[in-house]
């Protein structure tokens, strides 16, 4: 038996191959290293995390923490990553909910709504993302008009409408006394508390006083006691086949709870309403235009995409199923949602994480219209000021990298729990 050199096994070469290209990525990361280092002391920057305790000196339109130009780098970078992991949330969450809507109004046998729903896809989706922003920033938003000729939204102005009409039909006979009614009774309601101008939308602020954790701690206790009463509802149907109404239980547990706490406290919020002072409103609290614009953009252009995975996922679905459910009497709504939808979930979770994603990333974008999101303000106005590159890059692609592996390991265990119901069922 000839033997082989040790050259020719397969062994060998792999592991022989494996170690070079280690070692080549060692000698790059290595190179890189001493590089970066001798240009840092060429421009006299100093290499460390210190900085993050210096303070930044600059203010931050949107902070979901108290926040002060006198507070350090690392406050900066606590503001931004909140106001990043702010809007990717709300999109996600709005954005799931509008793909499933049109991805459903696309299938459905009404032709208006199906091609209603098919041309927003192919709007939506084919015109890029910065351009939506920009849009939806100044074009709409930015186009509203000023402070003082903010627009009310309440009941006042809607009643001074109903109050000038009828003044306009008093020409021809009607009694004045209508009108006066109708001013009447928008002076008792007063002024509305809610106005929408190009600074964005003004809104009464929430003051919790004593007693309102109680409060908290009863609408918390609240949604488990709704999610056991839904575990609760799934035994059974699957025991026995019969459903029960969740709807109407959970909503009166919803609100019941903490209406009770709050009868026993005595109501613990009041509200500091907007006053409009010269140019601008004081008190109250505001939602910016760029975190609306931003908002509406991310959520509008990814339920584009969404939509018509969840087109794809039900269209996967055999037909025979929905068959079946209409031979049993079921309605298309029942059939959707107990059935069809059920099933395409299989299909529709992996696509769907990776929109998950890609709306994370996007948010990115929001530096364009300078909404204070993390690339805005710590990769971006920290990075100005204190030229610290590598450092600053770094950690800003260590938080996405982290949101992106959290999302996906949620998304996946989502994923594998529908697949063991499934088997479970089969």
């Amino acid at each position: 038996m000839t033997k082989t050199a040790f050259y020719n096994n397969p062994r060998f070469r792999s592991a022989f191959y494996q170690l070079a290209v280690l070692a080549v990525v060692i000698w790059f990361g290595v190179e890189f290293a001493i590089n970066a280092r001798a240009n840092l002391e060429a421009q006299n920057v100093r290499f460390g995390f210190r900085f993050l305790q210096d303070p930044a000196s600059f203010g931050i339109v949107q902070s979901l923490i108290p926040y002060g130009e006198q507070d350090t780098y690392g406050r900066v970078f606590l503001v931004g990553l909140l106001n990043t992991l702010l809007v990717s949330a709300l999109g996600i969450v709005f954005a799931t909910i509008l793909g499933f809507i049109i991805g459903l109004a696309r299938l459905s046998p009404n032709w208006l709504l199906a091609r209603l729903a098919g041309g927003y896809v192919e709007l939506v989706r084919n015109l890029p993302l910065l351009f939506q922003i920009m849009f939806w920033y100044l074009a709409v938003l930015l186009a509203l008009p000023g402070p003082r000729q903010s627009l009310a939204l309440g009941l006042q102005p809607l009643l001074l409408s109903a109050a000038d009409g009828f003044a306009y039909l008093q020409r021809f006979g009607a009694p004045d006394a209508i009108a006066q009614w109708w001013r009447s009774l928008a002076e008792w309601i007063g002024p509305p508390a809610i106005y929408l101008n190009n600074r964005g939308l003004i809104m009464p602020r929430a003051v919790f006083g004593e007693g309102s954790r109680i409060v908290a701690a009863a609408f918390v206790i609240a949604i488990l006691a709704i999610i056991g009463l839904r575990a609760w509802a799934r035994r059974r149907q699957q025991a026995t086949g019969a459903q029960f109404p969740l709807l109407w239980p959970s909503l009166a547990i919803l609100v019941g709870l903490p209406a009770l706490a709050t009868l026993a406290v005595g109501w613990p919020v009041s509200f500091d309403l907007p006053q409009l002072r010269g140019f601008n409103f004081v008190g109250g609290s505001q939602v910016i235009p760029e975190f609306t614009a931003l908002l509406v953009a991310l959520t509008t252009y990814t339920a584009a995409f969404i939509a018509e995975v969840v087109r794809a996922g039900v269209l996967a679905v055999p037909k025979g199923q929905t068959e079946a459910a209409m031979a049993l009497g079921l309605r298309r709504k029942t059939t959707l949602r107990l059935i069809v939808v059920p099933q395409a979930m299989r299909v529709i979770i992996p696509p769907l994480t990776n929109q998950y994603l890609n709306l994370t990333k996007n948010s990115t974008l929001a530096v364009a219209i300078g909404y204070p999101d993390l690339v805005a303000v710590f990769a971006g106005t920290t990075l100005n000021q204190t030229h610290q590159a590598i450092e600053i890059i770094a950690i800003t692609m260590a938080v996405y990298l982290v949101i992106s592996l959290v999302t996906s390991l949620a998304m996946n265990a989502y994923n594998a729990r529908l697949r063991r119901a499934d088997r479970w069922r089969a």
